[in-house]
């Protein structure tokens, strides 16, 4: 806890404080009354976050800051909005610090994620339907972009992953796909039964298609193995042939895979062992995308919601 510098701090008003540190910023750094404007709404939203998890201005510790940065995520507001708010907070305690109000800042200890940074589009599950069933599996080549696509979405996979899969890495029996990651940290990850059928399917065409003895799971036409840049040429004409407007990245499905388990009630941690990321930090950036499904849980599960 944030220690106290005297009986006079314990007096002192919170909403002189804030005023003083408003001059502060107005005569030493020569803000404008816009920007203190902005700086003061974002330290009394702090401050009424305060009043709800019953705590003091001048006690706080790290928890608390985590807790205020994920509570801000999950009102869904935007990552440049959280940035701002948190570095106002830090600026504040670094007042205090220097005019000797409180004797360590608990926000340097504050455990936040590495990056907040806005996502790619994310698919919606009508669209994703739609992508998923745009290629016509009557043919060859469709039935291995179809197979392709569902896997990609079942498993979130990389890109260069999917593309890199061979046959000995796919276990229709037990449902399982072996990975090999960024770091080439090695991992194994369950498919639904859609992936499994439709991979049973491809595999019947796959060896018309195998003219060179190849290892690979997707191949060309040429026989050899599927491109990263060719599959993505691949999925952006499927988009636009049903319909789809969004900008469609490399990792849009992946995306869309996390965010839809998410929304659903899958733990954060789990999710971060099927993609793959090795600090949960990177997977905290798609708990922002599922407010609408947060907000949702809290209306019905809240008793005075």
């Amino acid at each position: 806890m944030a220690s106290l510098h005297g009986d006079m701090v314990q007096t002192m008003e919170t909403g002189n404080l804030l005023q003083q540190y408003s001059t502060f910023l107005s005569v030493e750094r020569g803000l404008s009354p816009n920007t203190l404007e902005g700086y003061r709404r974002d330290l009394e939203d702090f401050l009424e976050y305060l009043l709800v998890v019953g705590e003091e201005l001048l006690g706080v510790g790290p928890r608390i800051f985590s807790g205020y940065l994920m509570h801000l995520a999950s009102r869904g507001l935007a990552p440049s909005t959280i940035r701002r708010r948190f570095s106002a907070l830090r600026g504040f305690y670094a007042f205090m610090m220097e005019t000797g109000l409180i004797l360590w800042d608990p926000t340097e200890d504050v455990d936040t994620p590495k990056t907040w940074k806005t996502l790619p589009h994310v698919l919606d599950l009508s669209e994703v339907e739609r992508l998923l069933e745009a290629p016509p599996p009557q043919t060859p080549l469709g039935l291995r972009d179809r197979a392709m696509l569902e896997l990609l979405y079942a498993t979130g996979v990389r890109v260069s992953e999917l593309v890199g899969l061979r046959l000995m890495d796919v276990d229709l029996e037990e449902g399982l796909v072996r990975l090999q990651g960024k770091g080439q940290k090695e991992r194994v990850v369950p498919m639904g039964q859609e992936a499994i059928d439709l991979l049973k399917g491809y595999l019947q065409v796959w060896r018309e298609m195998d003219k060179k003895g190849s290892p690979y799971l997707f191949l060309t036409t040429r026989g050899g193995p599927m491109t990263r840049q060719r599959f993505w040429q691949l999925v952006k004409g499927y988009a636009r042939a049903v319909g789809i407007t969004k900008k469609i990245s490399p990792h849009t499905l992946r995306h869309s895979f996390a965010t839809h388990l998410l929304e659903r009630g899958a733990d954060l941690r789990a999710v971060q062992e099927l993609l793959g990321h090795a600090d949960l930090s990177t997977t905290q950036i798609y708990t922002h995308v599922a407010r609408s499904h947060l907000a949702k849980v809290y209306k019905k599960s809240h008793p005075r919601a």
